[in-house]
């Protein structure tokens, strides 16, 4: 699936031009943002598309050299699933 993304928001519109699907990670403070909000219309639940919609923002959030503090509870298993992918969390 093909997404949008203006600065720190990544998402998808169905045709009508409403969010279905979205990730958040606003800037927190230098060198660092959050993802803190994950979600997914209830008509593409059960397709991945919510761990679609961390990993473009893993990407988007290493390839800008930046960190990340997670506190989206669907985002906190994701990299607890994938260690590899914690090369961007900050620890605490």
């Amino acid at each position: 699936m093909e997404f949008e993304r203006k600065g720190n928001w990544i998402f998808k519109r169905n045709d009508g031009g409403n969010v279905i699907a979205e990730v958040t990670f606003p800037k927190l403070r230098d060198g660092v943002v959050v993802i803190n909000h994950t979600y997914v219309d209830d008509s593409l639940r059960g397709r991945g598309i919510a761990g679609q919609l961390v990993e473009a923002a893993y990407e988007a959030i290493k390839a800008e050299g930046m960190k990340a503090e997670i506190t989206c509870p669907y985002a906190v298993k994701w990299f607890g699933d994938r260690p590899d992918k914690n090369d961007i969390v900050v620890s605490e």
